[in-house]
């Protein structure tokens, strides 16, 4: 078993607000970035992941990155619970831990390293991130899963027995995979920056492409979202979902006003309507529309197992999303499936921005083999953007998420993307070049 020998991270960072592409009420000048992180070996393979902002936050991370250094080279990478040992180790230098426990920068910097340890795994293994991970046993994936915190809603004997449950009809449903893909929605038609041309356009050929779901941003002006979400409904039908997304911008009170003026186009759910730690809020909130059949959906920006376990033991949401970057890493994002399990909830990722959708399709699939069993009403967010820089990107066939076959995580760049963008002395950012490959207008018909 190989050794690494060196933790090596970069600044990647793609000019999206030229574009205004990811624009949305609260990010409104977003440049789509990576710090990208890699563990070198002395064997035949190499692990790599990346931890997404949206433009100068890569500063503060890759310095987060480069501070988990010393915890990391000299290991030796032999089997999953060593993966699990090197998550304790890094999560519990107490002097970083410090700076926040268990969340914020160093936490999302902790990820990164993690994730990277596992794609190191999952390229030894031969095997797709998602497979090697759906085919370990109950025992093995409870032996992934931090349960300190959690034992008030989840013992480690109860998950072996939700999970020995669930074990039956995986090889079923890893054949499924294989066939149909796991269900996605786009949010391409959706950013504020867009004309209302431009977003009935995207929302037509989003049906043409099967998506059974579009997601709109929302929160500026409720006279735009009145009439946006008026087109995107004509453009649609009655038979495609369509949800928003508030990014935060709200008030308790604020979020229950401005969604009950948009009930009447049916939107599916309101993601993020006010702050991600606010358990209490979302409650509130669920409790204000519910009557309206309007779901409340969060979790992008949830910072660690603990709170999403408050939300969804508070009742707080319908919906939770995780973000593949977000919290610390893989371990901890199991986590939370195995809450969601738990608790119902249905676990709809959060994707996009650069290599999320190709990160986080591993973690749904796995949700649907080994833990929910089901894919009724989930959906994996899916942007048409970025996609080309990394060396497995992310196909979409019928609506849906083509199970990856390429060993590994799905975050590893290639060599000339990173290069290229590499802030502030990569050719895009050196010479000001316009890099169409990050505007939308581009890639929508790829």
């Amino acid at each position: 078993m190989p050794t690494i020998i060196d933790l090596t991270s970069a600044d990647v960072r793609f000019p999206t607000s030229r574009h205004l592409d990811g624009s949305d009420a609260m990010n409104t000048d977003p440049d789509y970035s990576a710090a990208y992180v890699t563990l070198e070996t002395d064997g035949e393979h190499h692990g790599a992941s990346l931890v997404f902002t949206i433009g100068r936050g890569n500063d503060v991370v890759v310095a987060a990155l480069e501070a988990l250094r010393t915890h990391v080279v000299g290991r030796r990478i032999e089997d999953l619970d060593d993966v699990n040992e090197l998550s304790r180790t890094l999560i519990g230098d107490s002097q970083l831990r410090w700076l926040g426990p268990e969340k914020g920068v160093m936490h999302m910097a902790i990820g990164g390293v993690v994730d990277a340890a596992w794609d190191l795994l999952a390229r030894q293994a031969g095997k797709p991130l998602w497979l090697l991970l759906a085919e370990l046993t109950p025992e093995e994936l409870v032996s992934t899963v931090d349960f300190r915190y959690l034992t008030d809603a989840i013992t480690p004997e109860q998950a072996l027995t939700l999970l020995t449950e669930r074990a039956e009809g995986k090889a079923e449903r890893i054949e499924h995979l294989r066939a149909h893909g796991f269900p996605a929605y786009t949010t391409t038609p959706g950013w504020l920056g867009y004309s209302d041309e431009k977003l009935v356009r995207l929302s037509h050929e989003a049906v043409e492409q099967g998506f059974g779901m579009i997601k709109l941003k929302v929160g500026n002006d409720l006279d735009d979202d009145v009439r946006r979400l008026r087109l995107a409904r004509g453009a649609v039908g009655p038979g495609v979902r369509v949800s928003v997304d508030a990014n935060q911008r709200w008030d308790v009170a604020d979020a229950i006003e401005w969604m009950t003026a948009l009930a009447p186009f049916s939107p599916y759910w309101i993601e993020e309507p006010t702050s991600p730690d606010d358990v209490l809020g979302h409650a509130a909130i669920r409790a204000g529309l519910g009557h309206h059949g309007i779901r409340v959906a969060t979790g992008e920006h949830c910072q660690n197992r603990v709170v999403a376990k408050q939300l969804m033991a508070a009742g707080a949401v319908d919906v939770f999303q995780i973000d593949a970057t977000r919290m610390g890493g893989i371990n901890e994002l199991l986590a939370v499936l195995l809450l969601a399990a738990r608790y119902g909830i249905p676990v709809c990722p959060h994707a996009g921005g650069v290599g999320l959708c190709e990160m986080v399709q591993h973690l749904a699939m796995v949700d649907f083999v080994a833990f929910a069993g089901t894919t009724e009403d989930r959906y994996l967010e899916y942007v048409d953007h970025l996609h080309e820089h990394f060396t497995e990107p992310v196909r979409i066939a019928d609506g849906a998420y083509v199970a990856p076959t390429r060993p590994g995580g799905g975050a590893e760049m290639l060599p000339a993307s990173i290069s290229d963008h590499t802030y502030p002395h990569g050719i895009v950012w050196a010479e000001g070049t316009t890099d169409s490959s990050t505007d939308l207008r581009e890639n929508e018909h790829r």
